[in-house]
């Protein structure tokens, strides 16, 4: 069985703005305005919903926020839905939403990461609907540097055309910029050079397979529940084995072990030809580093893991779509990630 992907998005095509998890303050309002007509300027119509409030941990009740992430996603009107940023409890959407409506519906572009991938991941593994991991509403106003693409990029590029994204070889060590004395902020501040590590030995890496994975914190708490079976979507739309990416968005590195060790063991990493890991800011620990503690958890699984690359929270952004065809090259002299819709 075929992935689905979402059409390309074409101008006048709308884009939903709803927030499953966390909404935006008020402070941080006049970003959410740039971001939003970033999008315009693209030639998109932008509709924003009702679940934005940034008052509290979570932009609304939980069925409320289901109900309008629900319709977004099977409105056919809509053709891109994405959030302002991610936040920490949008699992409990999952038991709410239809997953069958989900599957009968058109396909539509979700975007976004962090805890996202909550949601994002399951409605791949569970529809075999394509999702894109990348930045978020809040980051899109940011230029992509030269040989990166941006969600909005993806989400209009043909299907069947192969794209690569080359890394830039530098991001940024420490901060954020500040969105409140700065809305208008689009460049990033990229200050530290660092290319792509591998971690499990020496060697050139030229793996092929489908992409899947996101955000390590939020994706250990699905782990044993029908919302992360991969083996499943593994046999069913890749039997040419995976490429599974994870990444780090804080917590220290004794706390990303052992989720990393639960995840192997409850099978996460059954089918993957190789792991990719996100460059992060995560504190080691004094006898544990965070690529020790990956190395730690995924050595035995005996495939090439590749560490550093811009697919989590420390910018730049490389976006990866859940369910693409993809090949990554890691050698001494380049690295590169090519996807295809297809």
């Amino acid at each position: 069985m075929s992935v689905r992907y979402p059409r390309p998005l074409r101008p006048g095509d709308r884009v939903g703005v709803t927030s499953p998890s966390s909404g935006v303050g008020k402070d941080l309002r006049a970003r959410l305005e740039v971001a939003i007509r970033h999008v315009e300027a693209r030639g998109y119509e932008v509709v924003v919903g009702d679940c934005m409030d940034g008052a509290g941990h979570v932009s609304a009740p939980a069925a409320e926020r289901a109900r309008e992430f629900m319709g977004m996603l099977t409105d056919p009107d809509i053709r891109a839905v994405v959030p302002p940023w991610g936040g920490e409890t949008g699992l409990d959407l999952l038991p709410l939403l239809d997953w069958q409506r989900l599957r009968d519906a058109e396909p539509t572009w979700l975007v976004g990461y962090s805890d996202m991938s909550t949601l994002m991941t399951p409605l791949t593994l569970l529809t075999g609907v394509a999702t894109l991991h990348g930045n978020n509403l809040m980051d899109t106003p940011y230029r992509a540097p030269e040989g990166l693409l941006t969600w909005l990029d993806i989400a209009a590029a043909p299907q069947g055309r192969p794209f690569t994204q080359i890394p830039p070889d530098l991001h940024r060590a420490a901060g954020w910029d500040d969105w409140q004395r700065h809305p208008e902020v689009a460049e990033l501040t990229l200050d530290t050079p660092g290319r792509w590590t591998r971690l499990d030995g020496d060697g050139d890496v030229d793996v092929e397979g489908r992409l899947i994975g996101g955000c390590i914190e939020t994706l250990s708490n699905l782990t044993g529940t029908p919302y992360l079976d991969v083996n499943a979507f593994a046999r069913t739309h890749a039997p040419e084995g995976l490429l599974v990416y994870v990444e780090a968005a804080g917590d220290e590195a004794f706390t990303i072990c052992g989720n990393l060790h639960g995840m192997r063991m409850a099978g996460f990493f059954d089918h993957a030809k190789a792991v990719l890991v996100g460059r992060t800011s995560a504190p080691g620990a004094a006898s544990l580093t965070q690529h020790e503690a990956v190395l730690d958890a995924l050595g035995p699984l005996k495939v090439p893991i590749v560490a550093d690359v811009e697919c989590g929270h420390v910018p730049p952004y490389l976006p990866l779509v859940n369910g693409a065809r993809a090949r990554v090259v890691h050698t001494s002299t380049r690295s590169e990630l090519t996807q295809s819709l297809d």
